[in-house]
């Protein structure tokens, strides 16, 4: 292994992470490390917030929606995706 040439982060709609505020941090610590990481892109995938409802069983947006559901009104409705911050791939460079 040479180079680490990217790397792709996936980052719920609802996580509080600030894609464009990663990047830059991701940009500067790139260029205070060694070679490996020197070129090194991270790309940013959003991942969809969804939230599932226990009164009638639907799946609804949470941006859209929030916490009660759209189709029943209830208020017994819980995170299914959204909050996570994953790292889903590392594309290396190998001579």
């Amino acid at each position: 292994l040479t180079q680490i040439q990217s790397v792709t982060v996936e980052v719920g709609e609802v996580s509080t992470v600030i894609p464009e505020y990663l990047i830059d941090c991701w940009n500067w610590a790139v260029k205070k490390k060694s070679a490996l990481l020197q070129q090194c892109q991270m790309i940013v995938e959003t991942l969809p917030a969804v939230t599932h409802c226990d009164g009638c069983g639907q799946d609804y947006g949470t941006v859209e929606h929030g916490r009660i559901c759209p189709h029943c009104g209830s208020e017994k409705t819980w995170l299914i995706t959204g909050n996570e911050i994953n790292i889903k791939e590392i594309s290396v460079r190998e001579e």
